[in-house]
């Protein structure tokens, strides 16, 4: 069984890819990497064909992770059937995914900062718009929640 996560943010240029990219890493020092698939995609296609933004990449180079290959795409009506975690950055997103979604895949909607465990935030703050040092507080969420996502989805799978 695979089980597939799709991390979700506007524009697919700063927050989900880095979630990406940190679930990559978690799910490989995990062992999990022929057990779980993940990418990332935006709810708008404003961005679509383009790398992470360049501050996001050298925020997340800093730490070891390499978003470069990562390309911006928009979340399509297949990835709702196709994904079984798909978790928004934050509740803009998350309102916009159960928009799109049947009543059937409601359910498998989430906010990625439930899996967080040492962050009360709801939401994941764009840091786009922002200062340098919004980047490093997304990545110190991100690799937060990521771990909890780890632990659940290695429960769903029966590794932990």
């Amino acid at each position: 069984m695979i089980y597939r996560v799709l991390l979700v943010c506007m524009g697919n240029i700063c927050r989900s890819p880095t979630a990406e990219s940190v679930l990559r890493y978690f799910i490989k020092i995990n062992n999990l990497g022929d057990k779980v698939e993940v990418d990332s995609a935006g709810t708008h296609g404003y961005h679509v064909g383009e790398a992470p933004d360049s501050r996001t990449q050298r925020a997340a180079s800093a730490r070891g992770y390499n978003l470069s290959q990562l390309r911006a795409r928009k979340v399509a009506l297949q990835d709702l059937e196709y994904f079984d975690l798909i978790l928004a950055m934050d509740r803009s997103n998350l309102d916009n995914l159960q928009r799109m979604a049947t009543p059937e895949q409601l359910s498998k909607i989430k906010l990625f900062m439930e899996y967080a465990r040492n962050f009360d935030d709801e939401e994941v703050p764009d840091p786009y718009y922002g200062l340098g040092h919004g980047f490093d507080l997304v990545l110190d969420m991100v690799e937060d929640a990521a771990q909890g996502v780890i632990e659940e989805v290695g429960k769903k799978l029966g590794t932990r």
